[in-house]
């Protein structure tokens, strides 16, 4: 479970990136009036990388104080 999380957070994280660089190039060829608001989806791309990154922390933190848990109840 830890490869497949890894994965989807550098998944966000390309996404994010693919996603401001065609965006910018359509800003640059077409205007900014009618390709400005797909930065939004950029940032909901980078959002989710960022929150992935979160949990994934949250839950090593949490799955450690298990263990000790767990080890400490042997005792």
């Amino acid at each position: 479970m830890n490869t497949y999380n890894k994965i989807m957070q550098f998944f966000w994280l390309a996404m994010a990136t693919f996603i401001f660089v065609l965006v910018t190039w359509k800003v640059i060829e077409e205007g900014a009036e009618r390709w400005a608001f797909n930065y939004i989806f950029g940032a909901l791309a980078l959002g989710f990388f960022f929150i992935r990154r979160y949990m994934m922390k949250r839950m090593e933190k949490h799955q450690e104080f298990l263990r000790n848990n767990e080890n400490n109840k042997e005792d």
